[in-house]
């Protein structure tokens, strides 16, 4: 007879990084104080659910914001590594900060892409304008764009491939194990693992904000 499961997802507490606003990546900072008080709004949320089975990725925060979790769980029998739910590879913006990214760009840009009278004899204030018009376009881009990967880095699509694989590995580990599964991840896998749960346009997708303290549900039927 089928029976019903559900997966709980969260994102990590706000991290150092988070703070401020530096794409955080692959690289691995702690939680902050308030991040620690997001990990336990979250298990104050699941601290009545049943979980059998817990999932993390590699990064501190991951592990951190479950700990919190499993505080409330002794009957999870099994806590495991999926790197599958790793956040987005910012590649060389890894570290680097929003601003300094829009303003770097944005000056490269200009020096390569603007010509014309009307551009070229902007004073050096209308110049500053522009390159941080095209700095945050690119930003853009980069940041909420599906296709476009930072230099370096994944694109959102290279990422869908990465958690595509660990829903149909999820949803069998599930019917093996029968139980309920909290996964403690990262705002852009979640963006994604819920794309294609809910079927969500890219569009849609791209528009989500996902935040510290809110946890996702999915039925799972097995």
């Amino acid at each position: 007879m089928d029976k019903v499961f559900t997966v709980y997802l969260f994102r990590h507490g706000q991290t150092t990084y988070n703070r401020d606003q530096r794409f955080t990546g692959l690289h691995n900072p702690s939680l902050t104080k308030w991040g620690m008080k997001n990990a336990q709004t979250i298990a104050k949320k699941l601290k009545n659910k049943k979980i059998g089975l817990a999932i993390h990725t590699k990064l501190k925060r991951s592990k951190q914001t479950l700990n919190e979790v499993l505080k409330y769980h002794p009957e999870c029998s099994l806590v495991m590594e999926d790197n599958r739910m790793v956040e987005r590879n910012y590649g060389k913006l890894n570290g680097a900060t929003h601003s300094e990214f829009i303003r770097k760009i944005g000056k490269k840009l200009y020096n390569l892409e603007v010509h014309g009278d009307i551009i070229t004899a902007l004073e050096p204030s209308g110049r500053k304008e522009v390159e941080k018009f095209l700095g945050e376009q690119e930003y853009n881009l980069i940041h909420r764009g599906f296709y476009v990967p930072p230099p370096g880095g994944e694109s959102f699509a290279m990422v869908e491939k990465r958690v595509s694989s660990f829903i149909s590995n999820l949803k069998k580990l599930i019917k093996k194990k029968r139980c309920n599964v909290a996964i403690s991840a990262h705002g852009n896998s979640i963006r994604i693992f819920k794309k294609i749960m809910e079927k969500a346009s890219i569009p849609q997708t791209c528009s989500w904000i996902i935040p510290y303290d809110k946890v996702f549900e999915f039925k799972i039927k097995v």
